[in-house]
C-alpha cells in the first residue's frame, strides 16, 4: 500500500531513488490532554532512526498510515546545520580545490525563511564541500524584475554552476542557459524546462523543444509533491475532530503548490470520504506576499479556523506559511508544516505542528551538484518521488 496506488494522479513509471522518508517523534500535544497519536515526521534526518509504525493503540484509520509510512524506502539521511546569511561573492573560509564557482540565487524576498530557500541553499553548501569548492555566493532578488540582471551578475563574475531557486525563475534560467552555454545551471522547481524548437524560453508554453537536447547545461529538479500531500493528508484526517482540515497555499499558478495541496486532499478523503477540505490560497498575482508575508499568512490561518472551525492546517507558502503554523498555535490546533521538517527548521511553532511534508531540497541540489562535478548529471528535468 502507498501514496502512489491510491489514486490515479499519483501514478508513475520509473524514476530516481526515493526522495522521502517517515520517521516518528513524540508529539508534542498543543491541547492538555494527552494523545496516543505520535508525531509523523516525513523526513530523512540522521538523527531520526526509529523508523517505525504507529503505536497499536492509534485507531484504525491511524494505522492505515503507519501501513503506508511503512512501504516507504529508507534513503541515507542528510542532518542539517546552522545558517548564516552568505555575502554576494565567494566565501572567503577554506581553499577551494575544485574548478567550479557556485553561486544561488534564492526565492523572491528572503534565504532564511526556515523553508524552501533556506534549506536548497543548505545543499548548495553541502555540495560545494564535498566538491571541494568554496561556499556558494547568494544573492536575493527583491521581485522578478530582478531575475535576469542577478544571473547575469554571477555570469560576469565568473561563477560557472549557478543554482536558481523558485518555479517563476525557470524563464529566466532558461535564457541564461541559452545565452552562456558554458555556465551549468541547476533549477530547483522548474520543471518543466519549456522551450521552443531553437532552445529559447516559451512564453506561449507550447514546449516543442527538447531542452535536454537543446540547453545541455541546464537541470531541473522537481519533486511530486502529491505524494508527501497526501500522506499529511492521511495523517490530518485521523487527527481532525471537527471533521474540517485545512490547506493553505501561497499563489495557485506555482504547479509543487497545487500538487501539495490536491494530495492532501486526497489523502484526507481516503481516511474519511465525509471530510470537509477547504483550500486557499493567499494570492493570485503577488508572489512576494505568497511566499514572504508572515503577516498576511497568519491572518488567512486564524480566518479559516474561526470561519470553518479548521483543526488541522496543512501550509504550502513558504515564509508566508509559517504565519499560518503561527496563528495554528495561537487557536491551539495543529499545522503540517512543508518541504523541510518545520518542527526543527521553525520551532517557534513546535507546540502544534504534528507533522511535515518534507522532499528533502538540501539532498537533492546537493547529489546534483556532485553529479555536475562528476560529469553524470542529466540535462532536462529530474524528477524525484517516493518510489
Amino acid at each position: 500500500m502507498g501514496p502512489s496506488t491510491s489514486s490515479a494522479s499519483l501514478a508513475s513509471g520509473a524514476r530516481p531513488s526515493g526522495t522521502w522518508r517517515c520517521a516518528i517523534k513524540r508529539l508534542r500535544e498543543p491541547r492538555p490532554a494527552p494523545r496516543a497519536l505520535d508525531r509523523l515526521v516525513l523526513t530523512r534526518n540522521e538523527k531520526e532512526d526509529n523508523i517505525a509504525g504507529l503505536p497499536r493503540e492509534s485507531s484504525e484509520a491511524a494505522r492505515r498510515v503507519s501501513m503506508v509510512l511503512a512501504n516507504l524506502p529508507r534513503v541515507a539521511a542528510i542532518s542539517l546545520v546552522a545558517v548564516a546569511i552568505a555575502a554576494c561573492g565567494p566565501s572567503s573560509s577554506g581553499t577551494a580545490t575544485s574548478k567550479w564557482k557556485i553561486a544561488l540565487m534564492s526565492a523572491t524576498g528572503t534565504l532564511l525563511d526556515h523553508n524552501f530557500s533556506q534549506y536548497s541553499w543548505e545543499g548548495a553548501k553541502k555540495g560545494a564541500a564535498d566538491i571541494g569548492a568554496k561556499d556558494p555566493a547568494t544573492v536575493v532578488p527583491k521581485d522578478s524584475t530582478d531575475y535576469d540582471k542577478d544571473i547575469q551578475t554571477f555570469v560576469d563574475a565568473g561563477y560557472n554552476l549557478i543554482v536558481t531557486v523558485a518555479f517563476d525563475e525557470g524563464t529566466a534560467t532558461t535564457k541564461a542557459a541559452k545565452k552562456n552555454p558554458n555556465v551549468t545551471f541547476i533549477g530547483v522547481d522548474q520543471s518543466p524546462i519549456c522551450v521552443d524548437e531553437q532552445g529559447n524560453a516559451d512564453s506561449t508554453f507550447a514546449c516543442k523543444g527538447d531542452a535536454s537536447k537543446l540547453l545541455p547545461n541546464y537541470s531541473s529538479l522537481w519533486f511530486e509533491e502529491d505524494q508527501p500531500g497526501y500522506l499529511v493528508g492521511m495523517v490530518a484526517a485521523s487527527i481532525s475532530k471537527t471533521g474540517v482540515v485545512a490547506g493553505v497555499g501561497g499563489i495557485n499558478v506555482i504547479p509543487p503548490v497545487v500538487r501539495y495541496l490536491q494530495g492532501f486532499e486526497l489523502g484526507a478523503k481516503s481516511i474519511n470520504p465525509n471530510i470537509k477540505v477547504e483550500t486557499s490560497y493567499v494570492t493570485t498575482s503577488d508572489f512576494t506576499k505568497a511566499f514572504n508575508d508572515p503577516v498576511a499568512g497568519k491572518v488567512l490561518g486564524a480566518q479559516l479556523i474561526s470561519q470553518t472551525h479548521a483543526d488541522v492546517l496543512f501550509q504550502v507558502a513558504g515564509k508566508t506559511g509559517n504565519g499560518v503554523l503561527d496563528a495554528a498555535c495561537a487557536a491551539n490546533v495543529f499545522a503540517i508544516g512543508v518541504d523541510v521538517d518545520q518542527y526543527l527548521s521553525y520551532p517557534n511553532a513546535d507546540p502544534c505542528i504534528v507533522t511535515s511534508a518534507e522532499k528533502h531540497l538540501s539532498n537533492a541540489v546537493e547529489a546534483a551538484i556532485k553529479s555536475v562535478n562528476a560529469g553524470t548529471q542529466k540535462p532536462g528535468d529530474s524528477l524525484f518521488n517516493a518510489a
